[in-house]
């Protein structure tokens, strides 16, 4: 990825949108793969793939106060 400002914006009641050349990493450091230069952060806790999201949070009512 060739260096970009990086932003993070949380969207109402669903994911952060992550975009930007940044490393994503697990708890231990092991770097998480990305294909997209935008990525969206799972905030409702319930996605199968998380740390990502998959939408889940449209079908169980996710609500954030932003």
């Amino acid at each position: 990825m060739s260096e970009r400002e990086v932003t993070i914006t949380a969207y109402p009641d669903g994911p952060l949108l992550v975009r930007g050349d940044v490393r994503l990493e697990t708890s231990d450091g092991r770097e998480l793969p990305r294909s997209r230069r935008t990525v969206a952060l799972c905030r409702c806790g319930l996605s199968t793939i998380k740390p990502f999201c998959d939408g889940t949070h449209k079908a169980s009512g996710f609500r954030t106060e932003d």
